[in-house]
């Protein structure tokens, strides 16, 4: 990472001021020249989550209204198999890459974006398993667009504290903090802010640009559906994932078939490299003791999750067969060797 531009220092000295502006004056704000925090006065009052989970459905169609009414329409996901400078589609942020990395005046997709990613980069416990609030799949829900100047930058967060306040966030309860400092990566240059509630990071949106065309800004604005609901029911998180599965098996087997159904249901079958790889080394962690009497059951839950956000390319019975021929195969080559 390397020093940023003028125009970002610019940019983060004007930031303050542009976000009391946007958000009002009911926020605290504690700045310096490196940092931001912006709180509300009554931020001691308790949380009472709601007595009853609300369900995916109905998360998503709140959060693609109230995106609707601030301007951003939902668009289409990107593809899962991304194929560029990474295998995976792991971020939404990617719909920006031709403004951001090519310099050119467009984007793949603009708006609203519910995204199912892949990364493997959850924070993990001593012994290595994903810690709460951490999968190898999700939905990187999104908010993803060119802007004109840093006021429109701080309309979009305005608008996305009334969207979480929509779905039952409480204002008081909820903070947004970072650097000002701008950081650089290759030809990307951008500033970070990120938002909480309670003590739990949601997401962040980050004011993005190219190095030689500053004038062309983007907003990337992100969280995970599955952590939105974990902050806003307050419950078990492998149960909130899960299901009635949630004890049927080790939580990083779950976490591996949740995360198989929805590369083969894309059409992204286990080969020995590129992105069929990354789904042979997932289905490879699956406890082979657990899948013994076979995966349908779980492979049709996290399938039904999966097609909430858009039709998957394969059934899911075929996604179910070929979890088990892959691990089925896999073993009687262990024994062979």
């Amino acid at each position: 990472m390397t020093t940023a531009s003028t125009a970002g220092d610019t940019l983060a000295q004007r930031m303050p001021a542009v976000l009391r502006a946007s958000l009002g004056p009911h926020w605290e704000f504690t700045a310096d020249p490196d940092h931001i925090e912006v709180q509300h006065p009554h931020r001691g009052t308790p949380y009472r989550p709601p007595r009853r989970s609300p369900s995916w459905t109905y998360l998503l169609d709140s959060l693609e209204n109230s995106f609707a009414s601030s301007g951003a329409v939902r668009d289409a996901s990107l593809p899962l198999r991304w194929g560029r400078e990474t295998e995976l589609t792991i971020s939404s942020v990617q719909a920006l890459d031709p403004l951001l990395k090519d310099g050119r005046p467009h984007t793949y997709r603009s708006g609203f974006l519910p995204q199912p990613v892949v990364r493997f980069t959850g924070q993990r416990d001593a012994t290595g398993q994903l810690r709460e609030g951490f999968l190898s799949a999700f939905v990187n829900v999104s908010r993803v667009q060119p802007v004109r100047n840093l006021d429109e930058y701080g309309s979009i967060l305005d608008s996305w504290l009334t969207t979480l306040s929509q779905l039952g966030f409480h204002t008081r309860h909820l903070r947004i903090y970072g650097k000002l400092r701008p950081w650089r990566r290759r030809q990307v240059e951008g500033i970070t802010l990120r938002f909480a509630h309670l003590d739990l990071t949601l997401g962040d949106i980050v004011l993005l640009w190219h190095t030689d065309h500053p004038d062309r800004l983007a907003v990337d604005l992100g969280t995970g559906l599955e952590r939105l609901a974990w902050a806003r029911t307050q419950t078990h998180w492998e149960e909130l994932i899960y299901g009635r599965f949630a004890h049927a098996a080790p939580p990083a087997t779950l976490d591996a078939i949740r995360t198989a159904t929805l590369l083969l249901g894309q059409g992204i079958t286990p080969a020995a490299r590129g992105a069929g790889g990354v789904t042979r080394r997932v289905i490879a962690t699956i406890d082979t003791a657990a899948a013994r009497l076979g995966v349908s059951a779980v492979v049709r839950d996290a399938y039904d999750y999966w097609s909430l956000i858009g039709s998957p390319l394969v059934p899911w019975p075929e996604v179910a067969r070929a979890i088990e021929e892959e691990k089925t195969g896999a073993t009687r080559s262990a024994v062979r060797s």
